[in-house]
């Protein structure tokens, strides 16, 4: 059934149903990968219903249907990045550059949604798994102001995985390194993260929240990012905004009880003459970096 099936996505007239009937079925298909990945033509034949719509994103064209078909095709993509037999080799051949094109667009339509969605779980997939050979082949691509963008302008689900995806790249001792060593990175997923408190004030999001806390915790964990934490965390966290909506989450009360440790109580302005130095970056004083950080939102 299966092997059938797989042979079905490199015939031209065959493959949509395949792709759908597979990406339906493929958890019940723990083999899945390798032989999507071994068989001939078969990831060719998923690249080609991948390309075969970017004419469709700018000017922004994309119908239902071919929104799916290809969510289709990203879906069974995402079985062969997350399986440890076919990742590396997924890696290797550079195939997140493919999705990155869907992650660059910027209407808000269901088609696009879906799609951007749908190539954020292929990251997510790949990040799910702590190995920075995977960190370091994300930090040498867009992905990081590809995720901002999203962090910014999709949908709450959306939203919510790309922050995930810039929480695992923190996670990792290479990811916070890349952010923090330059003012300008930091600064940019900063920005971001605070005008997402402030979105989140006034509809909040549980899910969307324990991630964006757990990003300002793990960049605490940088000494000079720390510094300019002090005076550039949102007010929003220090106070009781988030209190009801965190009640029953003890896991991230606790994640900002450390944060607010770590970072420490603001600096008062008339104190306020310590340089802030990130390397690769200018030198800063702390109200400079918290202007700049308010700047960014």
């Amino acid at each position: 059934m299966m092997e059938q099936l797989v042979l079905e996505l490199i015939i031209p007239e065959q493959r949509e149903n395949a792709l759908l009937d597979l990406s339906k079925k493929r958890e019940a298909f723990p083999d899945l990968a390798p032989i999507l990945w071994h068989s001939c033509g078969t990831i060719a034949a998923l690249l080609q219903e991948i390309v075969s719509i970017y004419p469709a994103l700018s000017p922004p064209t994309l119908s239902a249907g071919a929104s799916n078909r290809v969510c289709n095709a990203l879906a069974l993509l995402q079985c062969v990045a997350s399986h440890p037999d076919t990742r590396g080799l997924f890696l290797s051949a550079h195939i997140p550059l493919y999705l990155y094109p869907f992650l660059n667009t910027m209407s808000k339509s269901r088609p696009f949604e879906y799609l951007r969605l749908t190539s954020l779980g292929v990251i997510g997939a790949l990040v799910k798994v702590d190995d920075t050979d995977v960190i370091n082949f994300l930090l040498s691509t867009e992905i990081i102001p590809l995720c901002l963008r999203t962090m910014e302008m999709g949908s709450e689900l959306s939203k919510t995985v790309a922050t995930f995806i810039v929480q695992k790249i923190l996670l990792d001792d290479v990811g916070l390194e890349y952010i923090c060593a330059t003012a300008e990175r930091f600064f940019a997923v900063g920005g971001v993260l605070s005008s997402m408190v402030s979105m989140l004030a006034e509809q909040p999001s549980v899910r969307l929240l324990k991630h964006i806390i757990r990003c300002y915790l793990r960049l605490s964990d940088n000494t000079r990012a720390r510094e300019a934490l002090r005076n550039c965390l949102p007010d929003l966290l220090r106070d009781s905004t988030f209190s009801a909506c965190l009640r029953d989450d003890v896991t991230t009360r606790r994640w900002l009880s450390q944060l607010l440790m770590n970072v420490g109580p603001p600096i008062p302005h008339a104190q306020q003459r310590p340089q802030v130095s990130i390397p690769g970056g200018p030198r800063m004083s702390l109200l400079e970096s918290h202007q700049l950080a308010r700047g960014a939102q």
